[in-house]
C-alpha cells in the first residue's frame, strides 16, 4: 500500500510541475499590442480602381501583404493612450488631424464594404517612439499636400512620418528616395493614374520625396502581427 502511495504521490507531483510549467508557458506568450508610434500601412491590389465598382474583397484576400502584390497608398502614426488608440496623419478630407481609430476605418472602408490590407509596422528602436509622436502633433491642422511638393507647409501621408520622426540631433529616421509609384511589372497602378488625373498632375514618378511602398521597406522597421479589423 505504502509503495503504490508513494507511486501516486510521484506521480502527481510530476503532472503538478507539468502543468505550472504549461500555465508558465502560457503567461509568457507575447501578445502583440499597438504601441505609441507604430505605423499603420494601409494597403490595395496592384490593380484596384477608384471608379471600379466590382467586388474586391476576393483580391485583397488573396494579398499576401508583400510589396510585390499590394500597393501601399497611405501611412498613418498611432498614438496609444491610455485605454484609447488615435491616428495622426494627414489625408485629402482632414488634411493633418488626429482622431480616433475606429473613425480612420471607417474612412478607409471600401466601396463594397470590405476593408483594405492594414499592415503595422514598428521601429526597431522604439524607445523614442513617443517624441516622434509629439513632433508629428505640430503639424496638426495643416493642409494636405495634393501635389506631392517637399519644401512646403502641407503635409502628405508619408511627408508627415519623415518630418515627425526626428532625432534631437535633427537626422531623420525615413529617407527621401525619388518616388516609385510603379507595381512589380513596371505599370502605374490604375489607383494613382486616377488620383493624379483627377489633381490633372502627371503621376510624380521618380520625383525627389517619400511614399509608403517605399518607407515600407526601410530597414529601421519590422513588421509587427496584429490584426486592426476581426
Amino acid at each position: 500500500m505504502f509503495v503504490k502511495l508513494k507511486h501516486y504521490f510521484g506521480c502527481y507531483t510530476i503532472f503538478a510541475i507539468l502543468a505550472a510549467m504549461l500555465v508558465n508557458c502560457k503567461n509568457d506568450e507575447k501578445i502583440e499590442v499597438l504601441h505609441n508610434g507604430d505605423l499603420l500601412f494601409v494597403g490595395l491590389p496592384w490593380q484596384y480602381s477608384i471608379s471600379d465598382n466590382s467586388d474586391i474583397t476576393s483580391a485583397i484576400m488573396a494579398s499576401t501583404g508583400d510589396t510585390d502584390d499590394v500597393n501601399y497608398v497611405h501611412v498613418a502614426i498611432i498614438e496609444v493612450e491610455d485605454d484609447s488608440t488615435w491616428i495622426i496623419d494627414a489625408t485629402v478630407k482632414r488634411g493633418v488631424a488626429r482622431y480616433p481609430l475606429d473613425t480612420f476605418l471607417q474612412d478607409f472602408m471600401l466601396k463594397d464594404g470590405s476593408y483594405p490590407q492594414f499592415d503595422i509596422k514598428r521601429l526597431k528602436n522604439n524607445r523614442n517612439a513617443k517624441s516622434y509622436v509629439e513632433q508629428a502633433k505640430k503639424y496638426l491642422g495643416r493642409s494636405y499636400d495634393m501635389y506631392f511638393l517637399p519644401d512646403n507647409e502641407e503635409q502628405y501621408c508619408s511627408e508627415l512620418v519623415y518630418n515627425a520622426y526626428v532625432t534631437a540631433g535633427g537626422g531623420h529616421l525615413f529617407h527621401r528616395y525619388p518616388m516609385n509609384f510603379k507595381s512589380s511589372d513596371g505599370t502605374i497602378p490604375v489607383y494613382w493614374k486616377e488620383l493624379f488625373g483627377m489633381l490633372e498632375r502627371p503621376v510624380p514618378q521618380d520625383e525627389f520625396g517619400t511614399n509608403p511602398n517605399t518607407m515600407s521597406q526601410e530597414t529601421c522597421l519590422k513588421k509587427v502581427d496584429i490584426k486592426i479589423v476581426h
